[in-house]
């Protein structure tokens, strides 16, 4: 164990100096139920830890498993997961379960970070190592098949990670991986580790190999408001019809939940970010946009960079007089409210800033735009509508919900 450790720990320094249970077939989707968590201990501002995590998913995707390079990016001073959504997870027989941080922007489901992996009657060692770099922390550890539980779900020899080091993920026990298995290329042996969705779609225990996610806007820093469902949709959390788009052929994003996107502000339709790439992801929380974009944008609302939260301020006034946001992604216009621009204004504290100040929740992704992943859609915008990742169709939808148009800011 010391020597694979050893060589985790060499590329993170480089980066800072059989069950015989029946299986039961179900007929509808499996819902569950998700929390958002604040955790901003040690995190010197979220949009630090976003665009360090915007930095290592480029990495990551420039050819098969580049770890090296990512982990030549991994940012040590943005370790910890600012703000996330978390779901309950059993692993194993009995199951234990554990609090894992839903990510559509990763695929390994892994566990250990505070509880430990418990070795049951289903767990079955492949005898490989498991490693991912993420922007804001790393895991090193060992690869078994094992049970997995999520609410009546039961999925049999499922990868999951047994966590031996870890870094940056503090007051969660793992990560529940959700995005195309091709991110898991070289994580784990060779070749790919299939997702929950994958392995559940495979023995037949949902009927459609998709995962779908409704968020909530938060006034509360930790509160149980969103809805994770495999294998259909809940068609009690949209208000509009589910427009599909196809993932985008772009690269880098198309290794992700990716779509292309443009965006404009107001009426007048001003362009902020022209048709481009870039991904969707529940593991981000701001909205992140090319260097350039953000220029436009700031340049639209008069916004100023706060110097201690890292994201744009504006005064009341400026508020009163801002305008929507408008994405245009694929036939469809969605609307970003100005209430759904700004961070919400009761947990202004949470992210070290003034309790009267208002802040936008765009940020600088860290690039121009051309990148290939010039955006990045996190929960802030997400959480205004209707979330959909088709896996077998690879397409995303999105749908408007009733907190769309919400004032909950």
């Amino acid at each position: 164990m010391l020597a694979r450790l050893s060589s985790l720990l060499a590329l993170t320094a480089a980066a800072v100096t059989v069950s015989a249970k029946p299986i039961v077939i179900r007929d509808s989707p499996i819902t569950l139920p998700i929390a958002r968590r604040f955790n901003l201990t040690g995190v010197p501002s979220i949009l630090k830890q976003d665009q360090a995590r915007a930095k290592v998913l480029k990495a990551r995707s420039q050819g098969s498993g580049n770890y090296k390079q990512a982990a030549a990016l991994f940012d040590a001073n943005a370790t910890n997961q600012a703000v996330d959504y978390t779901v309950s997870v059993g692993v194993g027989t009995p199951p234990t379960f554990y609090n894992l941080i839903v990510d559509t922007g990763s695929s390994n489901t892994w566990v250990g970070a505070g509880a430990d992996y418990v070795v049951t009657n289903s767990s079955v060692d492949t005898n490989n190592t498991v490693t991912v770099i993420y922007g804001s922390g790393v895991v090193f550890g060992e690869q078994y098949n094992d049970t997995v539980t999520l609410g009546d779900l039961v999925v049999e020899n499922q990868g999951v990670g047994a966590a031996e080091f870890t870094l940056g993920f503090n007051g969660v026990d793992g990560i529940l991986g959700i995005g195309p298995a091709l991110l898991t290329t070289d994580t784990s042996g060779n070749g790919t580790v299939p997702t929950v969705t994958d392995t559940a779609f495979g023995q037949g225990l949902i009927d459609s190999n998709l995962v779908a996610v409704s968020f909530e806007p938060a006034t509360e820093s930790s509160v149980t408001n969103g809805v994770l469902t495999f294998g259909g949709v809940d068609d009690s959390k949209h208000t509009g019809d589910i427009a599909y788009v196809p993932i985008t052929s772009t690269s880098p994003a198309s290794n992700y939940v990716g779509i292309d996107q443009a965006i404009t502000y107001g009426s007048a339709g001003i362009p902020i970010l022209n048709s481009t790439a870039g991904i969707t992801d529940t593991g981000t929380t701001l909205l992140l946009i090319a260097s350039d974009a953000l220029a436009a944008y700031q340049n639209a609302t008069g916004a100023v960079a706060d110097e201690t939260t890292g994201l744009l301020k504006i005064t009341q006034d400026q508020f009163d007089s801002l305008e929507s946001l408008f994405f245009q992604i694929g036939d469809n216009t969605y609307e970003f409210t100005p209430n759904a621009q700004i961070w919400p204004r009761s947990l202004n504290s949470a992210i070290g800033g003034d309790a009267d100040s208002i802040y936008l929740i765009t940020g600088d992704i860290g690039s121009e735009s051309g990148a290939g992943l010039d955006f990045v859609d996190g929960f802030a915008f997400l959480e205004r509508f209707y979330y959909v990742y088709d896996v077998a169709d690879s397409r995303v939808g999105f749908a408007t919900t009733e907190f769309t148009n919400a004032t909950t800011n």
